[in-house]
């Protein structure tokens, strides 16, 4: 059932049963004085992981049904959140309701989006945020904003950046579920723009295909993605001529398939990929056995020092034991920390950058089976 009275401290996790959001609300549900509501649009479920989630932490947390499409700032007044995390992918499909409403209520508002133009365009709810005094963020996961801390730390090797890529892949062991995997298949195929050598050009979801040593995990396959921190990038660091950003599968079949599928939808055959995220994510459950439970991540910055010479720096994240989906999950727990705490003062709509450093983020997991550093 609503609280009767408003705390300080109480934060709504929508879809905070999911992949993601479930390990947002057990990060902050082990982390300190916090109310918590799980919420999705399944109440069956929210109560069942609320339930369990509170008998391990001992945490206040309630259990709510909420559509992400469709709530109202009514209906969020009614549970009287400070803050409420959207967890509920996938976000190319949404728009800026919930956002909105969070505004309408007076609560600040953080999302885990990656999808470029949701994440680019949350600036547009800046002069409503601010109106209202609270904090709109999006893009709190691994792209834009542990990528973005990775380089604002980095960048002090390198002064002059001239090309940054950064390449993600999850362990096999990891388990997407429906809404990331109709995210990762929506974009198969799909063209977008790159900044390649100073110039604007178009690549293909999926596509660029090339095989990649990562520290700590071995080779993989990965290819290109639509994220965005293809825009951003480049505006925080001007000097940049080249972004690339890549993903892979562990299980090399697994990523050649979807390398596959998007020449499929390139050649126009295949119209509808996500419609296959079932099947796909049956196949993959069944043969889980494959890959390992390790995944990570890599940042190049390539450019020159103050002297004119050519500086290169490597940053490497190895996660192991399943921790994996820890790093998408932690901008979002951090942020929240920050503002339930009165020590992050921003206020208006933004994208997360320059929000949390390379050193919170660490700290933060520095519990977990993940280890990071520069070379």
């Amino acid at each position: 059932m609503p609280a009767t009275a408003a705390t300080a401290q109480r934060v709504l996790v929508l879809g905070g049963y999911g992949a993601f959001g479930g390990r947002v609300a057990e990060r902050l549900a082990r982390g300190g004085d916090v109310e918590l509501i799980i919420a999705g649009r399944s109440l069956e479920r929210a109560l069942t992981f609320a339930e369990r989630l509170s008998a391990a932490t001992g945490a206040r947390i309630e259990a709510a049904a909420i559509d992400a499409g469709k709530v109202r700032a009514s209906e969020l007044r009614t549970w009287k959140p400070s803050l409420l995390i959207n967890a509920s992918g996938p976000y190319q499909g949404q728009d800026y309701g919930l956002a909105r409403a969070c505004i309408a209520a007076g609560a600040h508002y953080i999302d885990l989006a990656d999808a470029r133009e949701f994440v680019t365009g949350i600036v547009g709810l800046d002069e409503e945020a601010r109106g209202a005094g609270v904090l709109v963020v999006s893009g709190a996961s691994t792209v834009p904003a542990v990528s973005a801390a990775v380089l604002d730390a980095a960048i002090s090797r390198v002064p002059l950046p001239e090309a940054v890529t950064v390449v993600i892949s999850p362990g096999n062991s990891f388990d997407p579920g429906l809404a990331t995997t109709q995210s990762i298949l929506g974009g198969l195929g799909k063209p977008f723009k790159v900044l390649r050598d100073s110039r604007m050009t178009v690549t293909h979801g999926w596509q660029g295909a090339r095989r990649v040593t990562m520290p700590g995990l071995g080779e993989r396959w990965v290819g290109d993605c639509n994220v965005p921190d293809l825009d951003l990038l480049p505006q925080r660091y001007p000097g940049l001529k080249t972004v690339r950003v890549q993903a892979g599968l562990e299980v090399g079949p697994f990523h050649l398939g979807l390398w596959l599928l998007s020449w499929l939808v390139r050649a126009g055959l295949l119209r509808r990929p996500e419609r296959l995220a079932g099947p796909l994510l049956a196949l993959k459950h069944r043969l889980g056995f494959l890959g390992s439970d390790r995944g990570g991540m890599t940042v190049t910055l390539e450019g020159r020092d103050q002297l004119g010479r050519p500086a290169r720096c490597d940053f490497h994240l190895v996660a192991g034991s399943g921790d994996g989906p820890f790093i998408p999950a932690t901008p979002a727990v951090i942020l929240a920390r920050k503002l339930l705490a009165g020590d992050l003062d921003e206020r208006g709509a933004m994208p997360c950058l320059g929000l949390l450093s390379l050193v919170d983020f660490l700290q933060e997991v520095a519990d977990l089976d993940i280890v990071a550093g520069f070379t």
